[in-house]
């Protein structure tokens, strides 16, 4: 009998805190007390480690036994303390040597009959380890290839919870190590832009895009190929950085979407949302601990929402916030959960609800394409920086046309873009990564062009034809213009063709 402390992690986002849990083992009737606001499936994590233990033939106390998950101001959920608890508690009671627990995080699953499971976001559970101090992590032996990304920790993985147990012991037994680090496996096949037949100014919104790293409106009939066009913007884009890498990777761990292969997410991510989807798989959230949602998982990568006008108003309007700040906040009782949001969004839509492939044959009338078109609330369109209207196809081939230009080539072109713009911000002493990320105040102040290259956007904003919000955005699109020409600054030339994406409607 007596007092025991061992290791684990909570999770909010993909922010870690290290979560000291405390048995004690003491006179009493025989009961478990769990203490630190637990959620409903920590609660039942009592139940699941009384039978592990005794399925991996060790003795569970027949005293009362307190359990306190420190800070106990905080909540706690999910069954990643099962194997720290299972361990305190044995190390209260007097089973297993406390020395090795003082140092190492515990996480996983326990099953009835004492496998250790694998749990979600081991890795940011790993990082709020390492920074909280600690040397050592046994983890589930499925989640090594994850924990290999984290650097500064002794990891080892288990099978068993009677493994761990005989490690404390330090008996003659072998925890798995960790595998070698496996490299980034070869990028995904991605479509290539070489077959999107015609579309020559959406083709160019594309490049702009990728250079940018802009938000882009794709409008136009079916089939004209708005959804071929956003499946191939990942191929345009550079690969991850390893620090970006890492932080896409912790968001897809959180949600469960790793795979055990190679667990690091080198490319930037595509995903692609239904139009039917809510609100809580959008930007994140559901009962309980707060999840990932897809604009969330589309973290340094391409969030897609096709037949954007069949969403539901509130339900977009939710990424304003993301498209601004980067990030999604999910309010919780005891606190904010955050999650990255760095995306970039692709809209697609029809004209009109009857979208019919020749625009002679639309029966809509202009109150109805007008109430359809409004179903984007101008806002989140004030957020887009490009918007395209595209044309039915007339043909299939053109012999005297050119062959239309590969990914490979018009990639090319994105990354010297966008170099430009990294060594032209860094030699200012900034870190912004693209010129989509530059403040409107540095644009307006420490890079502000002359006046001879703004007046369109002065006479914009003096007519109520542009917000100021607007107003930056196409300065970033000039810019991004000038480093695709090769110009040094951009020109008026550029921000009239700036000023052009923005004003394009769909009618």
């Amino acid at each position: 009998m007596g007092l025991a402390q061992a290791w684990s992690v909570a999770l909010y986002g993909v922010d870690g805190l290290a979560v000291e849990i405390e048995a004690d083992v003491g006179v009493g009737q025989p009961r478990t007390h769990l203490l630190g606001l637990p959620d409903a499936s920590l609660h039942e994590s009592k139940e699941r480690v009384k039978a592990a233990v005794r399925n991996s033939h060790e003795e569970w106390p027949k005293q009362r036994i307190v359990l306190g998950l420190s800070p106990a101001n905080l909540p706690k959920g999910g069954s990643s303390y099962d194997l720290a608890i299972a361990c305190a508690t044995l190390a209260a009671a007097g089973s297993v040597p406390p020395d090795r627990l003082s140092s190492t995080v515990l996480l996983g699953e326990l099953a009835l009959d004492g496998r250790v499971r694998p749990v979600r976001g081991v890795l940011p559970a790993l990082l709020a380890a390492r920074r909280a101090g600690l040397l050592t992590a046994i983890v589930p032996v499925d989640a090594l290839p994850e924990a290999a990304l984290v650097d500064g920790l002794e990891v080892h993985g288990a099978l068993t919870l009677a493994e761990v147990l005989a490690w404390l012991r330090a008996e003659d037994v072998t925890l798995q190590p960790l595998p070698p680090q496996s490299e980034p496996s070869a990028s995904p096949a991605v479509p290539d832009l070489a077959d999107v037949v015609g579309q020559p100014e959406a083709r160019w919104a594309l490049e702009v895009a990728a250079a940018g790293a802009h938000h882009l409106l794709l409008t136009g009939p079916p089939g004209t190929g708005k959804t071929m066009l956003a499946e191939r913007l990942p191929g345009l884009l550079p690969p991850l950085t390893r620090e970006d890498a890492l932080a896409v990777t912790a968001v897809h761990s959180v949600a469960g979407l790793l795979s055990s292969d190679c667990p690091l997410v080198a490319t930037p991510p595509f995903v692609d949302v239904h139009h039917t989807t809510s609100i809580a798989a959008l930007i994140g959230g559901g009962s309980g601990m707060a999840k990932p949602g897809a604009a969330s998982r589309a973290h340094k990568g391409v969030l897609f929402l096709d037949e954007a006008c069949e969403f539901g108003q509130k339900t977009i309007d939710t990424l304003r916030t993301a498209l601004e700040s980067g990030e999604v906040r999910i309010p919780r009782r005891d606190g904010i959960a955050r999650y990255p949001a760095r995306f970039q969004l692709i809209l697609a839509t029809n004209p009109c609800p009857c979208a019919p492939p020749k625009e002679i044959d639309c029966i809509c009338t202009t109150t109805v394409r007008r109430r359809y078109q409004a179903r984007l609330s101008g806002p989140l369109l004030d957020r887009v920086d490009l918007r395209v209207r595209m044309r039915a196809t007339t043909a299939m081939t053109n012999a005297d046309a050119t062959p239309p230009e590969p990914t490979a080539i018009v990639r090319e072109r994105v990354l010297k873009a966008r170099s430009r713009a990294a060594t032209r911000w860094s030699a200012n002493g900034h870190t912004w990564p693209t010129n989509a990320q530059v403040p409107g105040p540095a644009l307006r102040r420490e890079f502000a062009l002359p006046r001879t290259s703004t007046t369109l956007l002065d006479r914009a904003l003096a007519t109520g034809a542009l917000t100021g919000r607007g107003a930056d955005r196409c300065l970033r699109v000039a810019w991004t213009l000038a480093d695709l020409a090769e110009s040094d600054r951009p020109t008026a030339d550029h921000v009239a063709a700036a000023l052009q994406f923005r004003e394009r409607r769909s009618t």
